[in-house]
């Protein structure tokens, strides 16, 4: 990782220490004095405020062109689906590019081809390039994610400032560009009432045409910002490493192999004889399984608390605000034990709630308990970025990202669709206990079994993982202490 030149070595020891004397706050604020990492925040801003407007215009494009009622039905959810398939195919590949090729020009390149797909999407006005031309516009972001994520610690000082740097990413994507992607969009379509423009305009999908040519634009403004304004993005750091690599230095990277054969060798190599790593793939599948499991069975478990939509809707937002609750708390915590402890005590905290939340018999229980749920959740996915960014090393750092974002599509994905299957063939069933017969709806078994599940793979991985002194990272004690607090 690049260290900046103002800036002195310090030690895990003496990055906590800071951790603990400043505030969150205070640490994005550090963070953004950093003239390279705040344009590169600002790019962040534009593609992603590129990318919800694009995924809002073409939904709404795809459903004024449809042919047929099936085309309709299909219209939001095949748009919604050809974003997601391109990360579960080329993720590793990206992760590939990203390690082989210049980030900044990849970055470049790939928003310069999402530009003149969008373009192209606009003037050509079919359902059938809808779907096809964005699932090209999203291999191209699946190109992005991993050069960006990789390049990103080279633009800071401390390994301490990936956390904040990370927290600030997803508060740009998931908060601010969310609001002015969905006003613009607002803005743009209402124009044709507000300004009274000609029919013929508006029967050809005109404003809706232009909201996607506007997301066109931002991704060439992006591009052309990374260009002239990132340069620190190019390059690697040179990092010594030992000719042989041992477990005392489970992250040091060898010699990339020639070609890309090469470096899937190095890749499977590299996952091998890391610990870490395999401990933050593993918890992480397991929390993401059971998260899977809470979201497709989360519409038939509020019924069975007998309380209808309104229900369904609180559980979504108490899991909404546990999540901003844990990304925002997680740099304080890691102030007070490691980021590799932290994440191993979220992943258990996570599943242990869930087996509360699938015994809870009213809603006043199961409230409390997803927010706690969701905070867990947020904790674990910030430690685990934090983790790869402050100890991967810069030439595999690429590779790992895009694993970590593929695991994140595919068994959330894979678990969000299984679980209403598992409800449906479950059923209902009459249960007796003491002496009373007890009616179990299928979702408590399905989200004991994620719980149970995400409490494994949370102590796999503190078993894989290390502290400071190279010893296993304890989870039971951590978790008593997080409890006390």
């Amino acid at each position: 990782m690049r260290i900046s030149e103002d800036a002195e070595p310090s030690t895990d020891e003496d990055t906590r220490s800071h951790s603990r004397g400043n505030s969150s706050l205070a640490q994005a604020r550090e963070v953004l004095e950093l003239r390279a990492f705040r344009r590169l925040w600002v790019v962040t801003g534009l593609c992603s405020t590129a990318d919800w407007l694009a995924l809002a215009g073409l939904a709404a494009l795809a459903s004024t062109l449809a042919t047929s009622a099936a085309g309709l039905n299909f219209a939001f959810s095949g748009v919604l689906f050809a974003n997601l398939l391109p990360g579960l195919l080329f993720a590793p590949i990206a992760g590939l590019i990203a390690d082989r090729f210049d980030r900044r020009t990849v970055m470049a390149a790939a928003d310069l081809a999402r530009c003149a797909l969008l373009l192209s999407i606009a003037v050509v006005n079919t359902y059938w390039w809808i779907l096809a031309g964005g699932f090209l516009v999203q291999i191209a972001t699946t190109m992005w994610i991993p050069a960006k994520d990789a390049a990103l610690p080279r633009l800071l000082r401390r390994p301490d400032q990936v956390a904040s740097a990370a927290q600030l990413g997803l508060v740009m994507t998931y908060g601010i560009t969310v609001v002015v992607a969905g006003a613009l969009y607002t803005l743009i379509t209402g124009a044709g009432t507000v300004f009274g423009l000609p029919t013929e305009v508006i029967a050809m999908n005109g404003l809706t045409r232009l909201a996607i040519a506007l997301a066109a634009l931002l991704d060439l403004a992006s591009a052309a910002s990374i260009t002239a304004l990132v340069p620190e993005l190019s390059g690697r750091f040179a990092q010594a490493t030992p000719s042989t690599p041992d477990a005392s230095t489970p992250m040091a990277a060898t010699e990339p192999g020639p070609g890309v054969a090469g470096m899937l060798r190095d890749s499977v190599s590299y996952l091998r004889r890391t610990p870490l790593v395999r401990g933050l793939l593993v918890g992480m599948a397991g929390a993401l399984t059971a998260g899977g499991a809470v979201v497709g069975s989360a519409q038939p478990y509020a019924l069975s608390l007998l309380g209808g939509q309104a229900a369904f809707g609180l559980l979504l937002l108490s899991a909404f605000l546990g999540l901003v609750i844990g990304i925002v708390a997680t740099p304080r915590l890691a102030g007070r034990m490691t980021h590799e402890r932290l994440f191993g005590i979220a992943v258990v905290a996570a599943g242990s709630m869930l087996v509360l939340l699938a015994l809870s018999p009213h809603l006043a229980v199961s409230l409390p308990t997803v927010v706690v749920v969701g905070a867990c959740a947020g904790t674990a996915f910030l430690a685990g970025v934090t983790i790869i960014g402050s100890r991967v090393d810069d030439a595999l750092r690429g590779r790992v990202n895009a694993l970590y974002q593929s695991l994140l599509k595919v068994v959330l994905g894979c678990s969000v669709a299984l679980s209403p299957l598992l409800v449906t063939l479950i059923g209902q069933r009459q249960v007796l206990l003491w002496g009373n017969d007890l009616l179990i709806d299928a979702t408590r078994p399905v989200i004991l079994g994620g719980g149970l599940l995400a409490v494994v793979a949370g102590t796999i991985a503190c078993r894989h993982m290390r502290d400071d002194a190279r010893r296993p990272v304890a989870c039971r004690p951590g978790v008593s202490d997080a409890a006390r607090r």
